[in-house]
């Protein structure tokens, strides 16, 4: 208490806590309001990717499948004397399998490294190592696919240039299955190109 020349008492009041923090609980209450709507929007990213790997693995493993089971004998023949198409008569054929194969295998053992992101949305160590395997993936399996889509291409049109006759004149049950499995890689590949979109977007919102 002090008391000035004109004889009026000054009281001093004492300055409580809740006047010393100010609007500090309003600040954080806000900043936790404003930070709730990114992680959803973060998780929701995680929880698509996630999706879309299972969507893929079953494009992959259906393209696999298909192709390595591709097998037709024309009936018309002895069984001394027949023509048979298989996948393994054709090396492009074998690289799709095999190419699909690991495909699919990756997708698989990326499904736990998806639902860390999905835990933990702002992590950027697993999904940037995603984002370089699933680029990886993706030209393999584009590359698998498009050189097989020739052969099919080929198949199905031949070649009058170089003497080369459309097999699936007579095979046509063979180069169904395989058009069937180069569209089911194409399809994964696609959703590959996707799940690295919105990655790559994911990362650079973090």
């Amino acid at each position: 208490m002090e008391t000035d020349r004109s004889g009026e008492t000054a009281v001093k009041i004492p300055e409580t806590k809740a006047s010393a923090k100010g609007e500090a609980p309003l600040l954080a209450s806000s900043k936790s309001v404003v930070e709730q709507p990114k992680r959803g929007w973060k998780k929701g990213i995680a929880i698509s990717d996630f999706l879309l790997r299972l969507c893929a693995i079953g494009a992959a493993i259906g393209a696999t499948a298909t192709m390595g089971t591709t097998d037709q004998t024309l009936p018309f023949f002895t069984q001394f004397f027949q023509f048979q198409a298989q996948y393994n008569d054709i090396p492009t054929f074998q690289f799709f399998v095999i190419a699909n194969a690991i495909v699919a295998g990756y997708l698989i053992l990326s499904l736990p490294f998806s639902i860390i992101c999905i835990i933990r949305p702002y992590a950027t160590a697993p999904r940037l190592l995603l984002v370089i395997f699933d680029t990886v993936m993706t030209g393999l399996t584009i590359a698998s696919a498009s050189a097989s889509a020739s052969i099919v291409y080929l198949a199905h049109n031949g070649n009058p240039n170089t003497n080369w006759l459309a097999i699936c004149q007579q095979f046509g049950d063979f180069c169904q299955s395989v058009s069937g499995a180069v569209v089911g890689s194409f399809i994964a590949g696609v959703i590959l190109m996707f799940i690295i979109v919105l990655s790559a977007f994911a990362l650079k919102r973090s």
